[in-house]
């Protein structure tokens, strides 16, 4: 009957250590099968020290586990800081294209965003540098970049665009690149109005489309009450 007494106290201990984790499942599954054995006293040791010591004996391997439970809520907060982060910066950017301050609060602003910019560097009004990666662009001394021009570091991964010292990138104008590309508009150079740019441009080359010019004669205005076939079949060839 003590015998009994004895191993039904050392389970109860047992699983009181695998509820709070102190012991591994392992070690302790064998309180099930009911080989948990007292330690045999010696002189004088009194017999409830005998149930304490399979906990001396007992290891601890699920202790690492435990603390690497955490790591999850640590990539969440990541996460949150990123996407907090984004939304920063587009903030800062709707600051940037519409207020005021060519020379001096728009770059600020957009080096706070994270884009590389030199000195004496002027940014117009509604100028749209890349939202995701702004890191990836470059605007070097001098360079100006006019009214509602668009620079995409990125199409499908991120690339690098470089506008070299006093480049001028004109109004409308749009440049781009893809992912793992480095687009350079070399120094000095002028890019024309309403110009695509998709690759590299050498230094001191003025680049851009051809003047728009003439090309019919309207014999019917395109009015709301005008369709686009009746428009286009009422041109004519212009006179020469």
């Amino acid at each position: 009957m003590q015998k009994e007494l004895v191993q039904s106290e050392a389970k109860r201990l047992l699983l009181e250590k695998c509820m709070r984790g102190e012991v591994a499942l392992d070690e302790a599954s064998h309180v099930q099968t009911g080989e948990v054995k007292p330690t045999p006293a010696s002189a004088g040791q009194p017999e409830g020290s005998r149930l304490e010591s399979p906990q001396k004996d007992a290891t601890i391997p699920s202790s690492t586990s435990d603390r690497e439970k955490p790591q999850p809520a640590l990539d969440g907060r990541s996460n949150r800081r990123s996407l907090v982060r984004q939304a920063f910066n587009r903030f800062l950017h709707l600051l940037c294209r519409f207020g005021p301050g060519g020379e001096t609060v728009r770059p600020f602003l957009h080096r706070m965003r994270g884009v590389k910019i030199g000195k004496n560097v002027w940014i117009g009004d509604d100028v749209y540098l890349d939202n995701e990666f702004p890191e990836r662009i470059e605007l070097e001394d001098g360079a100006m970049i006019e009214l509602r021009a668009t620079i995409l570091a990125h199409t499908h991964g991120a690339g690098k665009v470089v506008i070299g010292k006093n480049v001028v990138v004109g109004a409308g104008a749009v440049v781009v690149t893809s992912g793992n590309r480095t687009l350079v508009i070399g120094e000095g150079s002028v890019i024309m109005a309403s110009s695509l740019v998709t690759g590299s441009i050498a230094p001191y080359t003025l680049y851009g489309s051809d003047a728009s010019k003439p090309l019919a004669r309207i014999t019917k205005p395109f009015t709301p009450e005008t369709t686009y076939e009746e428009f286009m079949t009422a041109l004519r060839p212009l006179s020469r």
